[in-house]
C-alpha cells in the first residue's frame, strides 16, 4: 500500500471489462431460472436475489399481487426461455460494474407478432455480491444502434453526466417526468410514451371523478441510469421514473378497485385511490449538436407497485 493510498483491490482503479462473457451467461441462465421458479408459484422469494432496481420493483410487487390473488401459484405459467445472447460488456473502473444481455425471446413467437429482442441489463454492486437484473426493455432489432467497440469487442460505457449528448443520463428523470408535468423542456421526440402519454392524462374524463398525476425521477442507487456509446456519438441510456395517479371521487361514488390495485392497497378507500408505478425507460440520446437534438423514446415497462386508499 502506497502513501498516497492510490492502490487496486478487487479492479476498483483499473479499467476491466465489467464481466467476462462465460460470467455473463451464467448470470442471464440464474435470472431466468429464478425468473421462472417465481412466475410459477407466484413467490417473489423465489427470485427476490435475482432483480433489483425498477425491473425488482415492478417484478417483486407484480409476483405479491398475484400470490394474494392465486395462493396456489400459476395455472398457465408457460417457461421464459432467452435464446440468441449477445452480450454487450462494457469496460470501465469501480462499481457498480454491468452489461447488457441482448436476447431473443418465446415470447414473440406467437402468429402475428413483432419480432423483438428482450434487453437485460445486469449489475453488481461490488466483489462480494452477485449480479441481478435491474433492467428490462423490449425493442425491435431495426431500433437497436451499433456500439462503440474496442479491439476486444468491448463497449464504451456514457458518464452518467456526460457533456457530450443532447441530455445528460442522469437529467433524463428530470427532464421526462417534468415533461409530463409542464410539457416543457421539450426534449423528447413525438411518441406513445411521451406526447400521447401526456395528452391522454390531460384529457382524462369520467363524469364524478377528478384525476390528478404526479412524477418523480429515480436516479440512486440501483436505479441509476447506464449508458452505452453509439456509433454515432450518440447513447443508448436505460433511466427510471416513479408516477403517481389519484383519482378522487364526488360524494356518493367510490374509485373502482381491480384484484391487482387491491392486493397492493394500504388504508381504505372512500373516495380517494392513489396508485403508484414504477416505470423504465430506454431512450436513444444523441450527440449534442445532432440532428434534431430530440430523445427517442424506444420503450417503457411500468408496473404497479404500491396503492393508497382514503
Amino acid at each position: 500500500m502506497t502513501a498516497s493510498g492510490c492502490v487496486t483491490v478487487h479492479g476498483e482503479l483499473e479499467v476491466v471489462p465489467a464481466a467476462t462473457r462465460s460470467e455473463a451467461a451464467r448470470a442471464l441462465d440464474a435470472f431466468t431460472t429464478a425468473y421462472n421458479a417465481a412466475d410459477k408459484a407466484y413467490d417473489p422469494a423465489l427470485d427476490a436475489e435475482q432483480v433489483t432496481g425498477s425491473l425488482g420493483a415492478i417484478n417483486q410487487a407484480g409476483l405479491r399481487a398475484r400470490q394474494k390473488n392465486y395462493p396456489n401459484g400459476n395455472a398457465k405459467h408457460r417457461a421464459l426461455e432467452l435464446t440468441d445472447a449477445n452480450y454487450v460488456i462494457p469496460k470501465k473502473a469501480g462499481w457498480p460494474r454491468w452489461f447488457l444481455a441482448d436476447t431473443d425471446s418465446n415470447r414473440d413467437q406467437d402468429s402475428g407478432k413483432l419480432d423483438t429482442r428482450w434487453l437485460f441489463v445486469f449489475v453488481k454492486s461490488g466483489p462480494d455480491v452477485g449480479w441481478k437484473a435491474a433492467y428490462l426493455s423490449v425493442a425491435t432489432p431495426s431500433q437497436l444502434p451499433d456500439f462503440v467497440k474496442d479491439g476486444e469487442g468491448r463497449a464504451t460505457p456514457v458518464a452518467a453526466d456526460s457533456s457530450e449528448l443532447a441530455v445528460a443520463p442522469q437529467d433524463l428523470g428530470a427532464r421526462y417526468t417534468g415533461y409530463l408535468q409542464k410539457g416543457t423542456p421539450d426534449v423528447f421526440a413525438p411518441g406513445a410514451s411521451t406526447s400521447e402519454w401526456r395528452d391522454a392524462r390531460l384529457n382524462t374524463r369520467r363524469a364524478g371523478f377528478s384525476y390528478q398525476y404526479i412524477d418523480r425521477p429515480l436516479n440512486s442507487g440501483a436505479f441509476g441510469p447506464l449508458a452505452l456509446k453509439t456509433a454515432d456519438g450518440g447513447a443508448l441510456v436505460f433511466f427510471s421514473s416513479k408516477h403517481f395517479e389519484q383519482q378522487t371521487a364526488a360524494k356518493g361514488l367510490r374509485p373502482t378497485v381491480s384484484r391487482d390495485v387491491e392486493a397492493l392497497l394500504t388504508g381504505e378507500v372512500q373516495s380517494t385511490l392513489t396508485k403508484e408505478r414504477v416505470s423504465s425507460q430506454l431512450v436513444y440520446v444523441p450527440k449534442k449538436g445532432a440532428g434534431s437534438g430530440k430523445v427517442i423514446m424506444l420503450n417503457r415497462v411500468p408496473g404497479l407497485t404500491a396503492a393508497k386508499g382514503s
